[in-house]
């Protein structure tokens, strides 16, 4: 429950006059402590009523902001009707989200540059993962090993970087993942890789027919191999 404080502000002003007050005129009798009192009073009344005027304005201010609030529609997230893929678009916003914020916080430029890279690798995968839903078993070991222990070692180098001081066992266990970072952005590029496993021994497939379709056609290794190099040159 809320409670209607006196505002302070009239007494730290009147106290400033008295202050003020005794150092510049004299306080001896009782006809110099009279317009004293009376400027006091003045200044407290003053200081009181604009005090409360800003404080009721805040009032107003809040309890409109509250009731705009109340009012506003409740709005349902959104869904694409499969619980995985629901599943998977959660853990991959609030990955991204956690990773902006331990950039933030981590002003190593190095480890910086290493944590983009695994931003962007990471929302790649789970672009695609989301996308084509029947690849997320090529990612169990991404999921349940590489991303949770990744940012295990992310949130540890944070949390000592900010203890400000630079005893044996921080400085040598932010090292160790200083030097684990290279081999984790290679992880995650070579998993980003698998996932186009697939993709790679269709088009390996496909060629392999092509080659054997213009064989029948008639066309030389030359005229192939002149073929493949347009192809790549496109």
């Amino acid at each position: 429950m809320s409670r209607n404080r006196k505002p302070v502000s009239p007494i730290y002003a009147v106290a400033m006059l008295w202050l003020a007050w005794a150092l510049i005129l004299p306080l001896f009798t009782l006809l110099h402590y009279l317009p004293l009192i009376l400027a006091a009073v003045i200044l407290y009344n003053i200081v009181n009523n604009q005090a409360k005027a800003k404080e009721e304005k805040k009032q107003q201010a809040t309890q409109a902001t509250a009731e705009k609030e109340a009012t506003k529609p409740v709005q349902e997230k959104k869904t694409t009707g499969n619980p995985e893929v629901d599943k998977l678009i959660k853990e991959r916003d609030l990955t991204i989200s956690e990773l902006r914020r331990l950039n933030y916080n981590i002003e190593n430029e190095k480890i910086s540059a290493q944590i983009d890279d695994i931003e962007l690798t990471t929302q790649r995968i789970f672009d695609i993962v989301i996308a084509h839903p029947d690849k997320v078993n090529q990612l169990s070991k991404f999921l349940n090993y590489y991303l949770p222990t990744t940012m295990k070692l992310l949130n540890t180098y944070d949390r000592m970087g900010s203890q400000g001081v630079a005893g044996e066992n921080i400085s040598g266990t932010m090292k160790k993942v200083e030097d684990t970072l290279d081999m984790v952005v290679n992880a995650f590029h070579k998993q980003l890789d698998t996932l186009f496993a697939g993709e790679a021994l269709d088009v390996s497939a496909d060629i392999a027919v092509m080659e054997n379709l213009m064989k029948t056609e008639g066309l030389t290794q030359d005229d192939i191999s002149q073929i493949k190099l347009t192809l790549s040159q496109e």
